[in-house]
Parts: structure tokens; C-alpha cells; sequence
């Protein structure tokens, strides 16, 4: 009873600190093998990491097999394979063409949420908020996961919680790792969306491309390369702000 009782206090202790946290805003630069590979710290603080890839890559949930690359291909477009931590499918990490943000949360946080499908809901929030700064109406995904046929091959062929669409499009994508120590959350917003150059590096027959290409086509789109940066400005802005829950 008295370890419940001193674990309560600590976690108490933890929130109200949480309450009065300022966000760590960092800048890391390098591979994206590198980004990815980077561990949470210990322990781990309210922060947003900005990450820079120096090198175009295809990015594998932690749990796609890796013979759903075509290696060759993968090499000739001078693509390094990575693996990350978290779940979902393939991505293309361009430099230019994308954003990506790693948000980072210590467990017991107010915005911590043990649900682990609840716990996007306010990342997503962050992005649709400053998505409307931009004069772009966003919805934030609440329901079930929307599966395809595709999704769990490419990140953008299916809609998870938390992730944002514009006009029925996913536009954010996310996916999560979590410890005990906290979670990091992973973003990535495109400038547009193109199905082709990922799907062309992926193990994949002439018949399978083709249908793919055309069932992919119009699931997701992009913010428009001028728009990356103010974007990403526009969600620290709205992150910072954040002291207490949303509620949802």
C-alpha cells in the first residue's frame, strides 16, 4: 500500500512539473539511419525534434519485413534502406520534399494518455490547429484504423489515429514508439504526394505496381513546398502553447 501510495505522489509530483515544462525545441541533422536511430533520452523531457535529413532514403516500419524492397531499385535511386522504431508502413524520406518532426513525451505527462490510440489525438490536434493558420481546414482522425490493401505496405495507403486529413486526404502521417520512460512520436508531412517513385522501389510485380499506383493515387496529398517551413513553424508554435490535455 505505501509503494502505491509513493508511486501516486511521484506521478502527481511528475504532472504538475509537466504542467509548468517548456518544450525543448531541437534541431538534429544527419542520415536518415542516423535520425532514426537516435534513442529516447533518460530521462526523457517535453520536446520537438526537427529532424534534417542530409540523404534521401525508404523508411520500413519496425515491423515490415525487408524483402518488401526491391534492393536494386532502392540502390539506383541511391536510396538508403532504414528501419525506425516505430510501427506502419513504407515512406520516402526526401530532403526538400517532406517534414519531419519527432515530438517526445515522459509517461505521466497531463498529455500522456495510456491508451495508446487516444494518445495521437493531441499530436494530430497540433498539426490540424496549424494547418488552419495556413487558411487550411484539417480534420484530425478519431475512429478505428481506415486499412487498405496497401496500408500495411505504405504509410499513406491507410488512416490511423491521430493522423490528419485535408478533403478526405491524409496529409500527416504518424506512428509512435513507446517506453516506459515516455513515448516519441513520429510526423512526417509531404510537399505533394506522388505514389510512384515509392512504389517503384518496393518489391512489387508489374500487375501489383499498376493497381497500387491507381488505388493510391488520390489517398493522401501534400501542403505545397512553400508551405513546409511556415508549417512546421506554425506546430512548434501551437506545441509550446500546450500545458494541460485536449480533450478527446
Amino acid at each position: 500500500m505505501a509503494k502505491r501510495d509513493d508511486r501516486a505522489k511521484r506521478e502527481k509530483k511528475a504532472r504538475k512539473a509537466a504542467k509548468r515544462a517548456r518544450w525543448r525545441i531541437e534541431h538534429r541533422l544527419g542520415s536518415p539511419g542516423f535520425l532514426h536511430g537516435l534513442d529516447l533520452p533518460d530521462p526523457v523531457r517535453r520536446s520537438v525534434w526537427v529532424m534534417g535529413a542530409t540523404t534521401p532514403a525508404l523508411a520500413l516500419g519496425s515491423a515490415q519485413r525487408p524483402d518488401v524492397v526491391d534492393p536494386g531499385a532502392a540502390a539506383a535511386r541511391g536510396l538508403e534502406v532504414v528501419r525506425r522504431h516505430s510501427g506502419g508502413g513504407a515512406v520516402l524520406v526526401e530532403p526538400g520534399a517532406m517534414r519531419w518532426l519527432d515530438v517526445l513525451l515522459p509517461a505521466g505527462d497531463p498529455l500522456w494518455d495510456d491508451d495508446v490510440g487516444r494518445s495521437f489525438h493531441w499530436v494530430g490536434e497540433s498539426f490540424a490547429e496549424a494547418l488552419g493558420t495556413l487558411g487550411i481546414a484539417a480534420e484530425v482522425h478519431r475512429g478505428p484504423a481506415v486499412r487498405t490493401e496497401w496500408s500495411s505496405l505504405v504509410c499513406f495507403g491507410g488512416l490511423g489515429a491521430g493522423e490528419v486529413t485535408v478533403g478526405g486526404r491524409k496529409v500527416v502521417g504518424l506512428s509512435q514508439r513507446r517506453t516506459r520512460a515516455g513515448a516519441r512520436f513520429q510526423c512526417l508531412v509531404l510537399a505533394a504526394w506522388d505514389p510512384r517513385p515509392l512504389l517503384d522501389v518496393l518489391a512489387l510485380g508489374p500487375a501489383d505496381r499498376a493497381r497500387a499506383t491507381a488505388d493510391l493515387a488520390d489517398v493522401a496529398a501534400g501542403v505545397g513546398t512553400d508551405r513546409l517551413g511556415p508549417l512546421v513553424a506554425a506546430v512548434l508554435s501551437t506545441i509550446e502553447a500546450r500545458r494541460v490535455p485536449t480533450n478527446g
